[in-house]
């Protein structure tokens, strides 16, 4: 009997010990599946590729820095 339980606290512990990455594989399925199932859907939509235009360097806005170093 005591075998037994002994087992059964090893299969506890490694229980306690997998769930978070379990849960954590089963999480980033789920994702990974909206993700997919929203890029078909805005392929689907979109029928063309949109261009966009690349942005160069002196086109942004310059914020001045506040870091005081």
């Amino acid at each position: 009997m005591t075998t037994f339980l002994d087992y059964l606290v090893v299969l506890a512990v490694a229980a306690l010990l997998l769930a978070p990455s379990l849960y954590g594989t089963a999480r980033e399925r789920r994702i990974d599946r909206q993700l997919r199932k929203a890029a078909a859907g805005r392929s689907a939509v979109h029928s063309t590729p949109v261009t966009r235009s690349a942005q160069k360097s002196s086109s942004r806005s310059t914020v001045p820095s506040t870091a005081t170093w």
